[in-house]
């Protein structure tokens, strides 16, 4: 009896040596920052104060969500972030204090155990809170995702006139991620992004999360911050180990494959015409990078748009007036669906293991000059193709011109009435071809249920064919 319970006990340290060997590296300490809040609002959205949330949300409440506004500092490292490879400490110590936007259910039950912590991007010199204004937000809340923005980048903070501390001194005055202005760039940036992570993975005093436990935490950035987020997933995720995904919308570079951490990138038609002329590589799919193409996506479309703009007119911001574009601007594509479909499988492959499906590449015309390939109507060809591109009653593209950032708007222009009749001769033949077109993308996994009926039921609803 005394070898075989010795014998059992060599058995079982054998085995748990060997499978120490196969287990996850250990995670480095990201040190969590101070958290102050929720930082109260003392004037209604709109009042010339700015002492309220900058861009704050209007749907919230409206999904049983609660919107609050922390403070968080601490010391950052600055990094050395060779290309495809690790970075390494170049400096640390430097004190920096921003801002992070949680918007999370107010009862713990709707709560589906997912962070979306998003890099707010800056190029158009403040704040955005880009999937959550690009038509996800409903999505999220219904979902039951909580949604945290981080001002991680020197221009949302400091940028004269539409930064934080200008736009609300009373209120940011006191942010800085600039070290008292030594640091001029954004070399801070990532180290805040990782403590904004810490302090609601694993929250010590404030708990922005007001007691939510989550399960697992998403890395989100769309366009410059998604290649922001290229360079942490390469260089700093390594030495973090802190997030569990990333999803890059509309940008976002070559990645990593080493890293056994899902990369899921979803583009638009945009970006593939900067893969044309060279400003955009694509990377091929592999068991943990996936990428969409959406025919007949804008980088900023129709929905983004009319979103920031409202927002901004309320906060005022100025933003670039409509109607200057080489083209009507803003594709009114329903891109927003295939993102919605993405996030949740993203969620699925962190959880379960499998991959998104594989989804097919935009067609290019090899030219010269190299162009995306089209058909007659001038839409574009390949891609995750949805109703509004299989079933077409308007010509919606990813490219423009013009001044400002008219290149990344798309375009949008209806079919003329003749079009229209030629393509549709009765209603129930525009409505069985929008059938058919989204029935086959949910299949495919590209769309969900509710986008799904939401498409169909607005076809029936319309005129087409009348």
């Amino acid at each position: 009896m005394t070898r075989t319970f010795a014998l059992g006990s060599a058995v079982i340290a054998a085995a748990a040596l060997f499978a120490s060997s196969f287990a996850a590296p250990a995670r480095a300490v990201v040190p969590n920052p101070t958290v102050t809040g929720p930082i109260p609002e003392n004037a209604p959205p709109g009042d010339p104060s700015h002492d309220y949330i900058f861009f704050t949300s209007d749907l919230v409440e409206q999904f049983g969500y609660v919107e609050e506004e922390f403070f968080i500092e601490g010391t950052a490292n600055q990094y050395a972030t060779p290309p495809l490879a690790t970075g390494t400490v170049t400096s640390s110590g430097h004190p920096y204090k921003t801002r992070i936007v949680v918007r999370r259910p107010r009862f713990k039950s709707k709560f589906n155990g997912t962070v979306i912590l998003e890099w707010q991007n800056v190029t158009a010199g403040y704040d955005i809170d880009a999937s959550w204004v690009g038509g996800n937000a409903e999505h999220f809340m219904r979902e039951g995702y909580v949604w945290v923005g981080v001002s991680a980048q020197r221009v949302g903070v400091h940028q004269a006139d539409t930064g934080l501390r200008d736009w609300s001194p009373a209120r940011y005055g006191t942010l800085d991620v600039t070290d008292g202005g030594t640091i001029l760039n954004d070399a801070l940036s990532y180290d805040i992004f990782s403590q904004a992570g810490q302090a609601i993975m694993h929250p010590v005093g404030v708990d922005p999360l007001n007691g939510l436990k989550p399960k697992r935490i998403l890395a989100s950035g769309a366009s410059q911050s998604a290649s922001r987020l290229t360079t942490y997933y390469n260089s700093i995720h390594p030495l973090a180990n802190l997030f569990d995904g990333y999803f890059l919308l509309v940008g976002g570079g070559t990645v990593r494959t080493d890293l056994g951490v899902p990369v899921f990138k979803v583009f638009s038609e945009t970006e593939i015409g900067f893969v044309t002329v060279g400003f955009v590589t694509l990377q091929p799919d592999s068991d943990i990078h996936r990428t969409w193409q959406v025919a007949g996506a804008a980088h900023a479309d129709r929905t983004f748009l009319d979103n920031v703009q409202a927002n901004a007119m309320r906060d005022g911001i100025p933003t670039t007036p409509p109607g200057l574009c080489t083209f009507p601007e803003g594709s009114e594509l329903r891109f927003y669906h295939v993102v919605n479909a993405a996030h949740d499988l993203l969620v699925r492959w962190v959880k379960f293991g499998i991959p998104p499906p594989t989804a097919p590449a935009i067609e290019l015309d090899p030219g010269p000059p190299i162009t995306i390939a089209r058909d007659d109507r001038g839409l574009a060809l390949g891609g995750i193709r949805l109703a509004d591109i299989e079933a077409p009653t308007a010509l919606n593209t990813g490219a423009n011109g013009g001044p400002s950032f008219c290149l990344l708007f798309g375009t949008h222009v209806p079919f003329d009435q003749a079009t229209l009749d030629e393509l549709y001769p009765s209603h129930g033949k525009y409505v069985l071809k929008v059938w058919a077109a989204t029935i086959d993308n949910l299949v495919k996994g590209y769309i969900t249920l509710r986008d799904a009926l939401t498409t169909i039921v607005d076809a029936a609803r319309s005129e087409v064919g009348t």
